[in-house]
């Protein structure tokens, strides 16, 4: 039997739960019933152990240096709250196991304990029924099977069986599983990690997840998720995520503060620097909480009340991104457009971008990736269009990390994208082009169709879950029983007898007849608009609207 494991054994056990995840992703996507961009558990966990084998990569092979990359790696890769969560496991265990060049069966219960107390700690305030739950059952398991007998894997094999239990028993805990009738997704994520070190220690093969075939959309609560926040959580407008440098007695204070303005707070981390997670209404709050106490960097922020979008758009379009574009002669400036949609990237760089981010309402782009794509233009100063309320924020912070001149144009619409570039001039500076393309930008006049996905109450009355709705600058403007109702509807609103141009940008969901009937009620009521229509293949959003 297996009494003690090294440092091969240990990475084996990290690059079968890195394949285990990503076999089991989609899976485990299906358990998480909230609605929302971070609720992409089995996605966010595996992106978060491929950092860790990443990083084990380039490490040596002796037990300290194998720990301190998993540490390492999943601290700087983990991504949405149980993957910020599954870190703080790993590297509690890794802390446990860095000691010596082996770990048996009581030294893996005791990592396991004090990486599961670690856990609840990182959380501003821990729900049972989660991963958390998981974790600490499987301790208590390990810590008694340890006692009787010292062979590893009947210690794991202890850990696995009442991990299973647990989660189990995850719906008895949190009815909002009931509801759905599922299990907690990232406690099934854990699950895997004990799968995946049976199957390295005993040659056992890793169980496929039982889930219903259907699942409901339910707002759940995440992991940090108690009655006493500030708001429901379901409530929280924004996902604020970013690593901080900071004194490790300054992080109780961050913490604190943190708490007045959010809630799904998770803070791991240590010597230094942590990776911070919080659910809040006031991005300007969570980021300056972090300014107060160190420095903040790779700032991510997500819009959690969109509706999700499907991932084979997003599969698509990352697959379709042709190479930067060659700069012209003389040039000074580059551009570069955050979009989605083959037809508006197309349009883009017709107009002179060179690199196209593909983000946009349901997947905004990080400013880590932001930052890879300046750097990768050869010029000195670059431009950033956002063409996303939401993603101007994280565009901001790319200037501080960049060794070049970067400017922000902070177009929120595809329209205002493609207004700004009209008076794009690559010989001008940053700055200079900066100043023109906003005016033109702010020119336009901007406007987009999409579906509401909650009720909500507006300037011009209640709005109903599913219901299509037309949005301005301003708001909720029109809405209607189809697309073609709330566009031509919003686009009474907003055309005048001196306007002149009308462009129209059809989405994925933009039917040809859909686009015809636009443009024949335009044609009706205001003949003397010219109307041009281009495919852009934009999700969410059937129509944008760009009037001159």
């Amino acid at each position: 039997m297996t009494q003690v494991a090294d440092a091969s054994t240990l990475r084996a056990i990290v690059l079968a739960f890195r394949d285990a995840l990503a076999d089991h992703r989609e899976t485990i996507n299906r358990l998480n019933v909230y609605p929302v961009p971070d609720g992409d558990t089995g996605t966010n966990m595996a992106l978060t152990l491929d950092s860790v084998v990443a990083e084990l990569d380039g490490a040596a092979d002796d037990m300290a240096a194998t720990c301190a990359a998993v540490s390492h790696g999943s601290l700087m890769g983990a991504r949405g709250n149980s993957g910020v969560i599954m870190c703080q496991l790993l590297r509690g265990l890794s802390d446990g196991f860095a000691a010596a060049p082996t770990f048996d069966g009581p030294t893996f219960a005791t990592a396991l304990e004090a990486a599961a107390k670690a856990a609840y700690g990182a959380v501003g305030n821990p729900v049972e029924g989660t991963i958390l739950t998981v974790a600490r059952e499987a301790s208590e398991a390990a810590v008694v099977a340890a006692a009787d007998q010292p062979d590893l894997i009947g210690v794991v094999d202890a850990a696995r069986a009442q991990a299973a239990d647990a989660l189990a028993r995850t719906p008895e805990m949190l009815a909002v599983l009931a509801d759905a009738g599922v299990v907690d997704a990232g406690g099934a994520g854990f699950l895997l990690f004990l799968d995946a070190a049976l199957l390295v220690l005993d040659g056992r093969a890793i169980p496929e997840p039982d889930v219903p075939a259907d699942l409901p959309m339910v707002a759940a609560p995440s992991a940090s998720t108690g009655g006493d926040g500030p708001k429901d959580v379901s409530e929280l407008r924004y996902e604020v995520m970013y690593f901080l440098d900071a004194p490790d007695d300054r992080i109780d204070g961050f913490k604190d503060r943190w708490a007045e303005i959010g809630d799904s707070i998770v803070v791991v981390g240590g010597d230094g620097t942590y990776n911070c997670h919080v659910h809040s209404d006031d991005i300007g709050a969570a980021i300056e909480a972090g300014i107060e106490v160190g420095r903040p960097y790779r700032i991510r922020i997500t819009d959690l009340l969109e509706e999700v979008a499907e991932s084979d758009w997003v599969s698509e379009a990352l697959g379709t991104a042709p190479a930067i574009a060659p700069l012209p002669e003389g040039a000074v400036t580059a551009v570069v457009a955050v979009a989605v949609g083959d037809g508006v990237a197309n349009i883009f760089r017709s107009l002179g971008v060179h690199h196209v981010v593909v983000g946009g309402q349901t997947m905004n782009p990080s400013t880590a990736q932001l930052l890879e794509a300046v750097a990768a233009i050869p010029c000195d100063e670059v431009l950033i269009l956002p063409n996303n309320k939401n993603i101007i924020a994280v565009a901001e912070q790319v200037n501080g990390q960049s060794d070049k001149t970067v400017a922000v144009v902070p177009t929120r619409s595809i329209a205002e994208g493609f207004a700004s570039l009209l008076e794009y001039d690559p010989q001008s500076s940053a700055v200079d082009n900066g100043k023109t393309m906003w005016a033109a930008a702010e020119s336009v006049v901007a406007g987009e169709v999409t579906k509401a996905v909650r009720d909500a109450t507006s300037d011009i009355g209640p709005v109903a879950e599913g219901e299509w709705i037309g949005l301005d600058r301003a708001g909720i403007r029109a809405k209607g029983d189809s697309s073609v109702a709330a566009a031509t509807g919003l686009l009474d609103l907003l055309l005048t007898d001196d306007h002149e141009i009308l462009t129209v940008i059809a989405g994925a969901d933009a039917s040809e007849g859909d686009t015809a009937a636009v443009v024949a009620w335009v044609e009706a009521n205001h003949p003397d608009v010219e109307v041009e229509t281009h495919d852009g293949g934009q999700p969410l959003y059937p129509f944008s609207f760009g009037i001159e």
